[in-house]
């Protein structure tokens, strides 16, 4: 492995970091392990990774942040992608970490990948949790039906919030956000990101369906993996678990953990 040198600390800092117009709530553990970044859901917050970091232990350096606009974050007028993405710098740049294991689910998974993508000197590896799949999903979806349930849905927002399970975010802003994604997921988009990943990078899917999908769709886009792996040797699907897209966390966080473990190993390997 490449040299993991960053300024540790001795015990567990939390904190605002000030980014443009906002400033995102991070927790750092501190301590001489090697530093895992942990990105979050679209709609979840730190907590969701509770018992992934429980599961690895002191071990490791674990840093946890809220998006802008969720969690204890502070609100934004910018929620694009390309924004999000570069918030991993500045909550690493914040931290004094130049280089660490990157972990994503959901929409954190596509930025988890993108930040591979883009900076593999700085990247020990990345585990993809439920995302960062390549398809073309967007096609199916009806856009302005998509706003209207996001505005249809704006009375219940205020209620979900205190409990972690919603952003403060607009109905209009959350529906850009998820028409932004599908744009992303695109495999003209997405294709070219994961082969250009030079580092072991670890899938690790659900099974079934989840809330507000559809049939089979959700395994009709796990389909599209197996094109990624044959294109590029350095990305494996680690495991396919029984629980659903929204319970991967809580239900099968050992496999997430195991999925780091195994990337920091082969990190090691002398290349």
């Amino acid at each position: 492995m490449r040299n993991n040198s960053s300024a540790s600390t001795d015990s567990t800092w939390t904190g605002m970091v000030p980014v443009d117009d906002t400033a995102l709530a991070v927790t750092d553990t501190g301590g001489p392990g090697i530093p895992v970044l942990y990105v979050n859901g679209h709609v979840a917050s730190q907590r969701n990774w509770r018992p992934v970091i429980a599961e690895l232990g002191p071990g490791w350096r674990h840093i946890t942040y809220d998006m802008r606009g969720r969690g204890r974050s502070k609100t934004s007028a910018d929620y694009s992608f390309e924004t999000n993405v570069a918030d991993v710098d500045a909550v690493l740049a914040a931290r004094d970490v130049r280089q660490a294991l990157v972990i994503g689910w959901s929409y954190g998974a596509f930025v988890a990948a993108h930040w591979a993508s883009r900076n593999p000197e700085r990247t020990v590896g990345a585990v993809l949790v439920e995302g960062a799949q390549p398809h073309d999903w967007i096609d199916e979806i009806d856009i302005e039906g998509m706003r209207k349930l996001w505005r249809r849905m704006s009375w219940v927002m205020p209620l979900l919030r205190p409990i972690g399970m919603a952003p403060r975010m607009t109905a209009e802003q959350m529906a850009d956000s998820n028409i932004e994604a599908g744009e992303i997921a695109r495999e003209r988009a997405l294709g070219p990101v994961m082969d250009d990943i030079s580092v072991p990078t670890r899938y690790v899917n659900a099974s079934g369906a989840s809330f507000g999908s559809k049939g089979d769709e959700q395994e009709r886009i796990r389909a599209s993996l197996h094109k990624v792996v044959e294109r590029n040797p350095n990305i494996e699907i680690h495991a396919k678990v029984a629980s659903n897209h929204g319970s991967i966390l809580r239900k099968d966080f050992r496999t997430v953990a195991e999925a780091v473990r195994v990337v920091a190993e082969i990190a090691r390997e002398p290349r």
